[in-house]
């Protein structure tokens, strides 16, 4: 936290003021008052953090400062603000002037990294401040980087962020991003904002730092990747935190929202199409609010066109190529697809797209799911939502007994998805009330029972979880029902068919499989509330 000078014992100033003054001390770095002014508990000494603060000052941020004017210098360095004239500080070439407790004194300000490099051997590549009144000044490019990045990695604790904030590093992270540096620093600035952004209070801070939203947005036209990586992830945090709005109103310009959508159509690095991509789904998943500021724009500029596009093009690499690998951009493609899907007004241009409706029901056919489990739970999602709204495409895949198989495989991996189990049940309902068993062929009739006996473990455990009895089951009991009227339709044609023992060779062991069809059937009737097959398919799920 900030610590007041006032606090500070008389003995103590007196001291500092000496050292300012001694030309030949090390006054590089200022010592921080005490522990104990520090009402924060925390492994690592604060002074030590609001040391490294002040070595992120960059070197040409006088030339380049903002409408908080440059007090926030004084604070970091050391100063008492408390007495100083916040109105007083003015540029002047490449001089900082202010007003200390002494009167007017002036900084120089170094125009590059270079300039203020010591000599080899000086001070391990610290500035030594002696000619500059005894004041902190920006360390040499490697150096700054490493203090940067150990400033990103305590910034993901709570503690330690808040702390930072209070010590105004977010100032000192602002002039950062305002000043030409490498990308490499712009990057680190970033992923410290990113991880600050993170807490509850750190948050407040950064979106009441004047102009430090908009200098983010900004960086999206870096041509850095891992600069707009972090800059992607900076935004996906703000979009999803309790300050969203003012994220979403700094980002609504058609000039930004053109740039995501240019970003996300042309990065070839997978890393950033996955965060370009977050970024998408942050803004598709979050309040109404957001979704009224954003969602609009971004559907006029192409968004479903690009999501549609994007996972036909990653769909198609991996359904053609066994999946060995995994592929997490695919997942959040596919979960931006789903989330729009459900929204009012945009769903159309999903639902409606027959090329993507055909390969997430390929996807959910691979037969080896292990690497794509994600994908494969959020497309069963997905394709319910679709027939939702193009229930006639379900006469399609109802014979798709690979398909179906595929569904059922997919109920392991959703075992803790409630959503996901309703949604797998609602497609299995859409299909099997378009199945007319009694006017099907025996070996058809065969093909259903032998999938759905085959699957009859899954099945079981899924009835067992009683969970899905708080949603609303009737996708489920509709199931049930017509896979009860598969399995007595075929146990009565097995009695009266001349071909039984044909086929009872097909299906294998004859006793291990009546076993096995009388133990799903006893499963389902209980589970079902069963009631005679003339009443027993459910209306909502008809053409």
């Amino acid at each position: 936290m900030a610590v007041d000078a006032k606090s500070v014992p008389l003995e103590d100033q007196e001291e500092r003021e000496r050292q300012v003054q001694r030309h030949d001390a090390p006054a590089h770095n200022p010592s921080a008052p005490p522990d104990e002014f520090f009402d924060i508990s925390t492994t690592v000494d604060p002074s030590y953090v609001i040391s490294l603060i002040r070595k992120l000052l960059p070197a040409n941020a006088s030339n380049n400062h903002n409408s908080h004017g440059d007090v926030f210098y004084a604070h970091v360095l050391g100063l008492d603000t408390d007495h100083t004239d916040k109105t007083a500080p003015t540029l002047s070439g490449d001089r900082l002037l202010h007003v200390s407790n002494d009167g007017s004194e002036s900084m120089e300000i170094a125009d590059d990294f270079h300039k203020i490099a010591p000599e080899e051997g000086q001070n391990n590549g610290s500035y030594d401040g002696a000619e500059q009144s005894g004041h902190s000044v920006p360390v040499g490019e490697e150096a700054w980087e490493e203090y940067g990045c150990i400033l990103w990695d305590l910034a993901a604790s709570k503690t330690h962020a808040e702390l930072m904030v209070q010590n105004l590093i977010l100032e000192v992270l602002l002039a950062n991003l305002m000043v030409s540096q490498s990308v490499r620093a712009t990057e680190i600035t970033l992923g410290i904002i990113g991880n600050l952004a993170c807490h509850e209070v750190p948050m407040k801070h950064l979106v009441s730092t004047i102009g430090l939203i908009g200098t983010v947005v900004d960086q999206l036209f870096s041509e850095d990747a891992q600069c707009l990586c972090e800059a992607c992830r900076l935004l996906t945090v703000g979009l999803q935190s309790s300050e969203r709005i003012s994220w979403a109103k700094e980002l609504q310009s058609e000039h930004n929202l053109s740039r995501i959508l240019w970003i996300a159509e042309n990065s070839l690095n997978p890393q950033l199409i996955e965060k370009i991509v977050e970024l998408l789904l942050a803004t598709i998943e979050s309040s109404e609010e957001v979704v009224l500021i954003l969602l609009p724009p971004l559907m006029k500029l192409g968004l479903a066109i690009f999501l549609d596009s994007s996972f036909v093009d990653h769909g198609n690499f991996i359904c053609n190529l066994l999946p060995c690998v995994k592929y997490p951009v695919l997942d959040v493609i596919l979960r931006s697809i789903e989330a729009l899907s459900v929204i009012d007004g945009h769903s159309q241009e999903i639902c409606s797209n027959k090329d993507l409706f055909r390969l997430v029901c390929d996807l959910v056919k691979l037969p080896d799911k292990v690497e794509v489990t994600n994908s494969c739970v959020t497309a069963g999602v997905l394709i319910a939502n679709i027939l939702s709204d193009e229930p006639n495409l379900a006469s399609e895949i109802s014979r798709d007994l690979p398909f179906l198989q595929g569904l059922l495989d997919i109920f392991p991996f959703s075992s803790e998805d409630l959503e996901a189990r309703s949604a797998l049940w609602n497609i299995i309902a859409r299909l099997l009330v378009r199945v007319q068993e009694n006017e099907m062929s025996q070996s058809a009739l065969q093909q259903y029972v032998s999938v759905l006996v085959s699957k009859s473990d899954v099945i079981e455990d899924d009835l067992l979880d009683s969970q899905l009895d708080e949603l609303n089951s009737k996708a489920r009991t509709t199931s049930l029902r017509r896979i009860i009227s598969l399995l007595n339709q075929w146990t009565a044609s097995k009695d009266d068919d001349k071909e039984n023992e044909m086929m009872g060779k097909m299906m294998g062991n004859r006793h291990v499989d009546d076993i096995n069809i009388d133990r799903l059937l006893d499963c389902c009737c209980k589970h079902s509330e069963y009631v005679p097959p003339a009443v027993s398919q459910d209306m909502d799920f008809k053409e």
